[in-house]
């Protein structure tokens, strides 16, 4: 069952929205958001990159939608959003938008933080980079 202020959850393979996720999270209530936002950058370790590619486990939605819930559960935030971008991407590209809103800016900060960090911590989603010398890494994956 989803708490109530998980307002989106999603994995999907069009370009993600920052407008879509801060409607989301619209509440008169809420005095602070705190919104993060992951990008393909151009270099990884020393390396160019030229793109990378994103794969999810088909529990990925599922186990995103846990981590919502427990991170929902354990701060006191209005609202949570998190959407996770899968397939091709390129440099530049918005890979992961997470946000919280809650009365007081602290509590969305601690939230958001603990949100990016599970999520990159328990849901099987793994990037393979792509680099400007033709090397290619694994990052994540099993």
């Amino acid at each position: 069952m989803s708490h109530p202020a998980v307002r989106l959850v999603g994995i999907q393979d069009e370009p993600l929205s920052v407008g879509d996720v801060l409607a989301s999270l619209d509440d008169d209530a809420a005095g602070g958001l705190v919104l993060f936002v992951g990008r393909v950058r151009d270099h990884d370790s020393g390396k160019g990159v030229t793109g990378l590619q994103y794969s999810a486990h088909p529990s990925a939605l599922d186990r995103l939608a846990d981590v919502c819930d427990r991170v929902a559960e354990q701060y006191d935030v209005a609202g949570l959003a998190a959407v996770h971008r899968v397939g091709d991407l390129a440099i530049g590209d918005l890979a992961v938008v997470v946000a919280t809103t809650s009365a007081h800016r602290g509590t969305s900060f601690e939230a958001s933080r603990a949100l990016i960090d599970t999520l990159k911590a328990e849901v099987p989603i793994w990037k393979h980079q792509l680099f400007v010398d033709g090397t290619e890494e694994w990052v994540g994956a099993p």
